[in-house]
């Protein structure tokens, strides 16, 4: 048990929440590489040491041992090697959860290059920003009709994407087939050396924030990154060795980064996987049995539709340990999924930019609707507009207090290419995380909001910008604003209000035609679920779309 995890950890077991706060610490060595001093590590150990089980909607299961993850993440570097990816060079990948998504991670890792998860909701549109402004050498995707349809549009206007390379069993014209070539690369590849090694500072991974004052941000993390993780999975989580957890997630996201690799693997867990093409209660549930996982982790909002099915039917009496984490759950669904399914559930709160920064320990009262208390790794405070400390009960900005120096573990480094924004959010020596809460008189953490307007529906964080990016395209639009309305299922929903240009009347027909327009030329879940006309937006004296004044007469209208 925590053999690995006290490579890094001096100390790892705890009394209190107040005894780990004080005295947890992560010790990074220079040279740290995940695939080669965790994956590695874990198959020359204990070969048949299971990590990965997976399922599909069609109720299909297979599974990986440390020792299959190593030779298979040794085949994926020396394939990347040979297509002309070396250290530092960009791949993205559309990879859904089909095995090769752990298999190409790790491999990028040995091979020092920097990997750029996708979501499979990704238009051309998209693609052409992330590939074209990434740098990307390499494209690798399933080989959906849909996602390759997107990618083979998208290469054209991508001239450094030299290479496109599907994952599945039918051939793709122009595309290299992972499945049919992988196993004529050599199962070994030795650690590297000299200029071709990596560092614990060295990027590693991007993911591509929402973008919400602009076009989507480049988050880069650096080798370090997993050891941040494992407060996530070993202190919120409460992953155990050779147990199953389950975080349900695309590997778009950063939560894949959280729940289904690097915290859990470090901690010796089989990564539970349930890779489905379309969310349905029933198929969840059903997956949940035949995973049975130890652990689980959801969006609130997979908690909120549950609860609205039958599940006489379900014993959940194997889930040891449940978590949440994405945007806040309402007090009422933490009551009856407890009352349902017996689970008790340790919300926690954290970013793409991050690991988990606060969160309801084991240790804890759970405080149904809180995020918690910070986590042992990061100096949290709640500060005022001009950077002063709020007082229990006032609201303020989430912070990570004493970042006096670029590289912290578990945060990233820096929005690539954009120094600006870096700097921003790096002022006056603490990092803004953008979101605001207020504390109360035991130190348990209460979510208000975003300040930048961020919207977060079904789990998926949207940012205005693109979806009035999509609406401004269209000719029957003179100006819009996209803001959050409350929705009981999904936590939020995007309303978008619109101007009209001349010549189009309002209309349901208009607004099914908008919506459709969304969905065509960025990610389909970032559609408007709602649509005002209006004859005009309010706005600031220098013309500035006031969107609190929107949420704020839609709130009124609602109560």
């Amino acid at each position: 048990m925590d053999r690995i995890i006290s490579r890094y950890c001096p100390r790892v077991d705890f009394s209190s929440y107040e005894d780990m706060k004080a005295n947890f610490t992560i010790e990074v060595p220079e040279d740290f590489n995940f695939g080669y001093d965790v994956v590695d590590v874990w198959a020359d150990e204990e070969p048949g040491k299971l990590a990965l089980v997976r399922t599909d909607d069609a109720g299909n299961m297979e599974s990986y041992t440390f020792d299959d993850v190593k030779r298979e993440s040794n085949r994926a570097a020396n394939f990347f090697k040979a297509h002309g990816i070396g250290k530092g060079d960009r791949v993205l990948m559309i990879l859904k959860q089909r095995p090769e998504i752990w298999f190409c991670l790790v491999g990028l890792c040995k091979l020092g290059a920097v990997a750029i998860p996708g979501s499979f909701q990704l238009t051309e549109k998209d693609l052409v920003y992330r590939l074209g402004i990434s740098g990307a050498k390499m494209l690798v995707c399933v080989d959906d009709e849909d996602i390759v349809a997107h990618a083979k549009s998208a290469l054209p206007k991508c001239p450094e994407t030299k290479t496109l390379v599907t994952v599945g069993e039918r051939s793709v014209e122009g595309a290299v087939p992972y499945r049919a070539v992988i196993g004529g690369y050599s199962a070994v590849f030795p650690r590297p050396e000299g200029d071709a090694a990596t560092t614990a500072t060295d990027p590693m991974l991007i993911y591509f924030s929402s973008g919400t004052t602009g076009m989507p941000k480049m988050v880069k993390h650096a080798f370090s990154s997993p050891l941040g993780q494992i407060t996530t999975a070993r202190y919120w989580q409460c992953v155990r060795e050779n147990k199953v957890h389950l975080t349900q997630t695309d590997s778009g996201w950063a939560k894949f980064a959280w729940g289904k690799i690097y915290g859990q693997w470090i901690c010796g867990a089989a990564v539970g996987a349930y890779d489905t093409e379309k969310f349905v209660p029933k198929g969840m549930l059903d997956a949940i049995m035949r995973l049975k996982p130890a652990t689980l982790c959801c969006p609130a909002t997979i908690f909120r539709i549950l609860i609205k099915e039958d599940l006489s039917g379900y014993d959940f009496s194997f889930i040891e340990h449940a978590s949440l984490a994405g945007e806040p759950l309402n007090p009422e669904v933490f009551k009856q999924l407890e009352k349902l399914t017996g689970m008790r559930v340790y919300e926690g709160f954290g970013q793409t930019e991050s690991s988990v920064l606060l969160a309801n320990f084991p240790w804890m009262e759970i405080r149904p609707g809180s995020m918690g208390k910070p986590a042992p790794i990061y100096d949290i405070v709640l500060l005022d507009e001009d950077y002063n400390p709020c007082e229990d009960g006032i609201v303020g900005s989430i912070c990570i207090a004493n970042v006096t120096r670029k590289h912290v573990i578990g945060l990233f480094d820096e929005y690539w290419l954009d120094d600006e924004t870096t700097q921003k959010s790096f002022a006056h020596g603490v990092y803004n995380t953008g979101d605001t809460a207020w504390r109360d008189a035991d130190g348990y953490y209460w979510f208000v909001g975003r300040n930048d307007d961020i919207i977060k529906c079904s789990g998926y964080r949207i940012g205005p910008f693109e979806v009035e990016s999509a609406l401004m395209e269209h000719p029957a639009v003179l100006e819009c604003a996209v803001t959050a309305l409350p929705d009981p299922d999904r936590g939020q929903i995007v309303k978008a209000t619109v101007v009209l240009a001349k010549n189009f009347e309002a209309g349901e027909t208009l607004i099914r035609e908008l919506q459709n327009h969304v969905k065509s030329v960025t990610a389909p879940y970032k559609y408007p679920r709602v649509i005002e006309f209006v004859s005009e937006l309010p706005k600031t004296s220098s013309g500035k779309i006031k969107r609190t004044d929107i949420r704020a007469q839609d709130m009124k209208s609602r109560t």
